[in-house]
């Protein structure tokens, strides 16, 4: 029998013994309106295999929508984000083509591809496809630093209020630089075989400006400027 789906007017009143996904908070799913959650088992079990499947973090973009933040943010009639069934994934460190092919295989039947924002929306169905496909990357990704929002997420401070707040700001600071950095990724790697020549570049400018400052100084002393 599987589990019942359960509704809470915010996501601070989930049981702690209740939240059973490690790598997520009930703060990422709830809606980004109200604070509200409809927790649906199946679908969170999914996310939870996917990123386990993926072994790097997921950033949510969106997951449970209340029916009027829905409306809100011009959200389908009939979205499955309202269902808490679907979840737009950043992929800003992720290969759409490799993270595509792992929803398919942990059980996501639906896809909607929006490369232009950056994301990928998933959920359990029914199955179908639409949005433009995200063009293939240039370069690989850099090595993924421990995920610090897991880390909040995993000690629960998302959930309390005070100090807990405080980490909740902190939470979104670093899941934003995480996703900056991620994105500045594919700028700054064509860039590593020339870092050498970059470095001495610059060496060679800092030396002609002292130069150039050390000049001035001189032909102002000789001059009784100084």
């Amino acid at each position: 029998m599987s589990d019942p789906i359960r509704s809470f007017r915010h996501f601070r009143d989930v049981p702690d013994g209740l939240w059973r996904w490690k790598n997520f908070s009930p703060a990422e799913i709830a809606c980004r309106g109200t604070g509200q959650l409809k927790l649906h088992p199946e679908a969170l079990d999914k996310l939870q295999a996917l990123r386990d499947r993926l072994g790097k973090p997921l950033i949510v973009r969106s997951a449970y929508r209340s029916p009027e933040h829905n409306r809100n943010v011009g959200g389908a009639p009939r979205s499955k984000h309202m269902d808490g069934t679907a979840f737009d994934i950043a992929m800003s460190n992720h290969d759409p083509l490799a993270f595509e092919a792992a929803a398919r295989e942990v059980g996501f039947l639906g896809f909607g591809f929006y490369p232009r924002s950056g994301f990928i929306h998933l959920d359990l169905g029914p199955g179908r496809v639409w949005g433009e496909r995200f063009p293939v990357r240039a370069t690989a990704f850099a090595a993924e630093t421990p995920p610090a929002r897991e880390a909040i997420a995993q000690s629960r401070t998302l959930k309390g209020t005070g100090a807990a707040g405080v980490a909740t700001v902190g939470a979104a600071g670093v899941e934003v630089a995480q996703e900056v950095l991620a994105e500045a990724q594919g700028a700054i790697l064509p860039l590593v075989p020339h870092l050498d020549i970059l470095r001495w570049l610059f060496i060679a400018l800092a030396l002609g400006g002292i130069a150039v400052a050390v000049w001035a100084r001189m032909d102002d002393w000789k001059k009784g400027l100084r």
